[in-house]
């Protein structure tokens, strides 16, 4: 059963009390006091999502239940009620952050409204701490896994870079976590409440990346029906990130040079300079020095994004992440998978340690996630991994028992391979008849059907084998 949210009804005349409680406990728990000392008590032992409350009240009034209410939790909303008389102090109130005021007498079908109103506004509140919370822990140093001294030592650079203002630009693989890194930068920084604000440069059509970083006024082209802030100003007094730096159209790079160095920059078919303060982080998956000697690159931008360089190593050169890597994961995709996965077999790990991993981090986290919803017990064994990832580790022994692995595997393949085309050739014999395909083979119809299934042998090749 779902608990029903708590409202705190605060008026000293019963009738009132009781008016309010009968039209709000279908959908509400309802509590009543007479005065703010009553109500105090109330809050102090109670869980009260909201306070509708009288602005004349014996002794106290409803400004100084206001405050109280505030000073205990400020996320609770407060809906005074209020006669014509009194209006200008309701106003006063709203000043003070009360959610709304009602007039007196009140009308039953504006107070539910209002209540409920109130109570989605401390329920989206609550939701918002919940998810920054969230994020604060995704970001953190904590959950950033690394053994390898490499990562330790960019782990270091960025606390260091975090709490200062200059240009950091991040370099690495597709899949190292270019983006995760810029975002723990931010989090770290004394930006930290203020906007980041995030952009893929190679995901917007040239003919609007300069409206998408600095906005347009009203008229600046055909479709410039309104005004449009652009994410500079959006992430003014936080962090921007520049995503795929190196696909920035070279008519553009002198634009953001300018920017980077006066702060101040002119919309789209505008006039007036607009000041902010952004601290850029950029990122991209191409050797930039080399962008720069082909002419794609301008040498001065370069420069300067380069102020700080973070280069992000490939999983495939700190391996020795990867078993706390697929711990994290595990641990990540437990509650939404509904899987009850909670390790992985020593085999399975190995075959993962051995890969080398050209999505990095990021392929790895899709094929943990992928195992867990194929796997049916409660850890990831060498059959729940994909094929691709199987086949390759004979290629990759790193160690004892990676070679033994691999010889396992090299044999399985090998057999595999003697068996299909045992299956195949049989069934060409008999022009696709599996009955005399089996007798040829001197095995039973079921035993050829299971060597046919175990080699993939499918329908499809059935029609085709008398070609083979």
């Amino acid at each position: 059963m779902v608990n029903k949210p708590t409202v705190l009804v605060v008026d000293d005349e019963e009738k009132i009390q009781k008016l309010l409680a009968l039209n709000l406990r279908n959908s509400y728990r309802v509590i009543v006091a007479g005065n703010v000392d009553e109500a105090v008590a109330y809050l102090e032992k109670e869980e009260v999502d909201l306070v509708l409350t009288d602005l004349k009240l014996p002794g106290e009034d409803g400004i100084a239940m206001l405050k109280k209410v505030k000073a205990f939790d400020s996320s609770i909303p407060v809906v005074l009620m209020t006669a014509y008389g009194t209006v200008e102090n309701a106003v006063e109130a709203m000043k003070l952050g009360a959610f709304d005021y009602l007039l007196k007498p009140v009308k039953m079908k504006e107070v539910v409204v209002t209540v409920q109103k109130a109570l989605s506004y401390r329920f989206l509140l609550a939701e918002n701490r919940r998810l920054k919370e969230q994020l604060k822990g995704i970001y953190s140093f904590e959950n950033i896994v690394c053994v390898s001294p490499r990562m330790q030592q960019i782990l270091k650079l960025v606390k260091q870079v975090a709490e200062s203002k200059v240009t950091v630009l991040i370099q690495g693989e597709t899949g190292t976590g270019k983006e995760l890194i810029a975002r723990m930068i931010h989090r770290a920084s004394p930006r930290a409440s203020k906007p980041f604000v995030a952009v893929n440069c190679s995901a917007i059509p040239e003919e609007l990346l300069e409206s998408e970083f600095f906005g347009h006024e009203k008229g600046a082209f055909t479709s410039a029906v309104t005004r449009k802030r652009g994410k500079f100003e959006l992430a003014d007094g936080g962090s921007l990130f520049l995503d795929e730096v190196s696909e920035m159209p070279l008519s553009l790079q002198p634009k953001l040079l300018r920017v980077l160095e006066e702060q101040t920059f002119t919309r789209v078919g505008g006039v007036d300079s607009i000041q902010v303060d952004v601290r850029l982080i950029a990122a991209t998956n191409r050797d930039l020095q080399t962008e720069v000697e082909s002419g794609r690159f301008r040498k001065d931008l370069y420069y300067r994004l380069k102020v700080v360089p973070i280069v992000l190593p490939p999983l495939r050169e700190r391996r020795e992440d990867i078993a706390s890597l697929v711990r994290l994961f595990l641990k990540k995709h437990a509650g939404n998978t509904g899987s009850k996965v909670a390790g992985i077999s020593r085999e399975a790990l190995s075959i993962l340690e051995n890969y080398h991993w050209p999505g990095n981090v990021r392929e790895l986290e899709n094929v943990i996630l992928r195992a867990m919803v194929v796997a049916q017990d409660d850890r990831i064994e060498v059959e729940h991994l994909p094929d691709e990832i199987r086949g390759l580790t004979s290629l990759r022994p790193v160690d004892r028992e990676g070679l033994r692995l691999a010889k396992k595997k090299a044999k399985q393949q090998a057999v595999y391979q003697v068996e299909r085309q045992f299956v195949l050739e049989a069934l060409k014999q008999s022009g696709g008849n599996i009955s005399q395909a089996a007798r040829k083979a001197m095995m039973d119809r079921r035993q050829f059907q299971a060597m046919m299934k175990r080699c993939k042998v499918s329908v499809k090749e059935l029609k085709n084998v008398t070609e083979l």
